[in-house]
């Protein structure tokens, strides 16, 4: 069993408010949980206007469709262009790691 997740920073443009960030934030991961069937939350920055740290998770039984799945979203999250990825990071692991 493999795991993976996979975390963003992310700028967001014009937005002076915590509802017009969650209307920015929340098709950003509906949309991320649709297309890859993952778990997908907003883990960081939440009492900042414009940044918001996002985060997916999955489990697969081999690390090829982790690594496959963790780079679609990746894709996906730097098209947006109501947002600026200003980083990503991912970590993956196995259930047979010590």
């Amino acid at each position: 069993m493999w795991f993976g997740w996979i975390e963003f920073d992310l700028l967001l443009g014009d937005v002076h408010s915590l509802k017009q960030k969650r209307a920015v934030v929340r098709p950003i991961l509906a949309e991320i949980r649709r297309r890859f069937e993952v778990s997908a939350a907003e883990t960081g920055g939440q009492e900042l206007h414009r940044r918001a740290g996002l985060a997916a998770g999955l489990v697969a039984a081999d690390a090829t469709h982790v690594i496959e799945v963790l780079d679609g979203i990746e894709r996906l999250v730097a098209a947006r262009p109501e947002v600026q990825l200003l980083s990503a990071h991912r970590r993956m692991g196995s259930s047979e790691d010590e």
